[in-house]
């Protein structure tokens, strides 16, 4: 069995203060973009043990610590099934700011419950991802949602943008968490990201924000410099992702010779889901 695990992109991004736990309470819309990865289970009831091969983007991590592997071992923790070997085809970046790892994670959740007739819930699916990281359950949805606690906390929106042409560009730069906290002073915003979503497009820039860009930015004048070429070019809007470094724009229509403007940056092109 194989499914196509998918990134997503966050609409804003609010940091509302900060926990006594040390993680950071905030808001975003997280939406499903159309790059994905590839993975496929295997039973294999003659191996003791389950194996993984990983191939497309080189990742710097160990096959136990890979997040797949890490999502096959709590649901063996509560369900019984063959021994599996396991392939993951690599192509959304990772450190981007995408969720492509925590997508990986969900989908191989996914892909054993209904390989093997599970029948788990998706609430109990979505209890089980969140122990693989914060944005995980928002793969078991896959579709807009509003988020809020430490991005666990799901209320679905009604937003599409099928009709429109996403354009990912991704810098050769690696974002840490420390640079990407470092600086960030917690505040509620004016106006909410579910009320800055419902206006028209064209008039989300200056007001749907992600905070992550004020400390980013100023370090990585880089990353700034992509979500600025990418309005030149016509974006209807433009962020960073996440805490970078990718950076998408929304246009209309496909621009021209986008290669030209982003020479040696990874650059994705499609729709969103």
């Amino acid at each position: 069995m194989i499914n196509f695990p998918n990134a997503k992109i966050n609409l804003g991004l609010n940091i509302l203060s900060k926990r006594s736990d040390g993680y950071h309470n905030l808001e975003t819309i997280f939406y499903p973009l159309g790059i994905k990865d590839a993975l496929e289970i295997i039973p294999k009831e003659d191996q003791k043990q389950d194996t993984f091969y990983q191939t497309g983007l080189k990742l710097d991590t160990s096959s136990a610590d890979n997040l797949v592997m890490k999502a096959l071992k709590l649901m063996r923790e509560r369900y019984s099934f063959p021994t599996l070997e396991v392939h993951l085809l690599k192509t959304i970046p990772f450190g981007a700011g995408l969720g492509g790892g925590s997508a990986d994670a969900t989908f191989m959740l996914k892909l054993i419950n209904e390989t093997f007739d599970l029948n788990v819930a998706d609430k109990e699916l979505a209890e089980i991802a969140v122990k693989l990281g914060a944005d995980c359950p928002f793969f078991v949805h896959n579709t807009p949602m509003f988020a809020t606690g430490i991005g666990e906390k799901f209320e679905k929106i009604n937003l599409s943008l099928k009709d429109y042409t996403f354009v990912l560009v991704k810098p050769n730069i690696h974002v840490s968490t420390k640079d990407a906290f470092g600086g960030i002073q917690p505040a509620l915003p004016q106006k909410s990201l579910k009320e800055i979503v419902e206006l028209p497009i064209k008039e989300w820039r200056g007001l749907m924000e992600n905070d992550f860009e004020k400390t980013i930015f100023p370090k990585y004048p880089a990353i700034e410099s992509i979500k600025e070429k990418l309005y030149a070019l016509g974006a209807q809007y433009a962020s960073m992702s996440g805490s970078g470094s990718s950076v998408y724009g929304i246009f209309n229509h496909k621009p021209q010779n986008i290669d030209t403007f982003f020479p040696k940056n990874y650059i994705w092109i499609g729709k969103g889901l």
